[in-house]
């Protein structure tokens, strides 16, 4: 079959996490490849822009900012700073590097959440939760510690003991305790909104074992390996005080899921830069939503199951934004603290064309367990790997219903 000529590429680099500054293993495994294939498309003379920024909400930052006695916005402004700086030290040439606290993406990612929940996308559930009756306030996984049941380590958290490796869920820790108030905490109800990933799992087979085998073995492996499963509705709402807050009623103490509003920094990234210089770039849109618009990722391994899952689930039902995908792994892309001490499989996935390759095991604190890997599916190595465009995306509009979330 014939190669499709696209008119233009929009280039992503996964978005470091602004708790830490930047690792070698990072930028030669993403930055650096992605920056690249950037220039070379720029000497080709394609039209093509390269998308960058800080993630920059999530448990981690609020942990550290107890730690150090600061507020979560000094973390992030202090590492994002810091890997903003190095970034453009080392050379990187973005055309844009934002961050998601930034008014644009929060009104943007609010955006997006409203007209999934006004369209009904999103399904609400009550569930049991760990709370901290002395702070005031429900636990997540990262805040919860206690004894092993596998190994006895007295020091294990809510989500995988580190001496022994094992994946854990809150409710298996022997006298458990708050890491906040070292209180024991009690269990009860709250409530959240999730993305039905269930309900999309034909057509997220469909779409990437039927549409997408020349997508590199390990990218294709690992979102074979979830779908051989079934998937299960996941939240895409915390109980949390920092993040972007759920604009919808009744939701007063709950905030977007990180990795709900990280992937969508790529669109309000996108946005900010056309806004900032339009007479280069153009409306953000022809490099979202135009078919002839190639998008390629560059992500590490941790990363497939969210840009190849979830965000795709998450454009999906929302109607008109998308663009031609490829996923290539290349190494991990964030900048939490590795943890997994057996092997796993790793978190993300992709809508777009993803570099990806063989790099540490990392996830967040509020991140669902990785699975154990399974058996993959390979395909011939040496390919170009483009997914094919979905048949609708999200439909976003300036006028509609949002709530300012700054």
């Amino acid at each position: 079959m014939e190669e499709k000529k696209f008119k233009r590429t929009t280039v992503t680099a996964a978005l470091p996490y602004a708790n830490g500054g930047v690792h070698i293993g990072h930028l030669a495994g993403v930055y650096v490849p992605a920056d690249i294939y950037v220039r070379y498309l720029r000497l080709k003379k394609r039209e093509v822009v390269f998308i960058g920024g800080s993630d920059e909400h999530g448990v981690p930052i609020t942990l550290r900012a107890k730690k150090e006695g600061i507020t979560p916005q000094d973390v992030c402004d202090r590492y994002h700073k810091m890997i903003k700086d190095s970034f453009e030290e080392f050379g990187i040439s973005f055309d844009v590097y934002s961050r998601t606290t930034s008014e644009t993406h929060h009104k943007f990612a609010s955006d997006f959440f409203r007209k999934l929940y006004d369209d009904g996308k999103l399904t609400e559930q009550v569930s049991e939760q760990y709370y901290d009756e002395e702070a005031h306030q429900f636990l997540a996984d990262r805040y919860i510690m206690g004894e092993c049941p596998h190994c006895g380590n007295p020091n294990a958290y809510g989500d995988q003991c580190e001496k022994c490796g094992s994946d854990l869920s809150p409710m298996e820790l022997k006298n458990p305790h708050s890491t906040i108030s070292g209180s024991q905490p009690v269990m009860k109800q709250t409530k959240n909104w999730y993305l039905p990933l269930n309900e999309y799992q034909e057509w997220l087979k469909q779409w990437i074992l039927d549409g997408h085998k020349e997508w590199r073995s390990n990218v294709y492996g690992q979102c074979k390996s979830w779908l051989d499963m079934d998937l299960q509705p996941r939240a895409m709402t915390r109980d949390l005080d920092w993040g972007i807050p759920v604009p919808v009623k009744d939701a007063e103490g709950k905030v977007l899921y990180v990795w709900f509003d990280a992937p969508i920094g790529y669109i309000s990234n996108t946005k900010e830069m056309c806004e900032r210089d339009p007479e280069r770039f153009g409306n953000w849109e022809k490099w979202w939503k135009d078919p002839e618009t190639r998008l390629v990722h560059f992500i590490g391994k941790d990363n497939i199951v969210f840009h190849c899952l979830i965000f795709p689930t998450m454009l999906k039902p929302t109607a008109t934004i998308f663009c031609p995908t490829t996923c290539r792994q290349t190494s991990s892309s964030t900048l939490r603290t590795t943890r997994f001490r057996r092997a796993r499989t790793g978190r993300s996935g992709c809508t777009s064309t993803c570099a990806i390759s063989k790099a540490s095991r990392m996830c967040c604190a509020m991140c669902s367990r990785p699975t154990p890997r399974r058996p993959r599916t390979t395909t011939s190595r040496g390919k170009t790997f483009r997914s094919a465009t979905t048949p609708s995306w999200w439909q976003y509009t300036e006028t509609s219903s949002t709530a300012r979330c700054n």
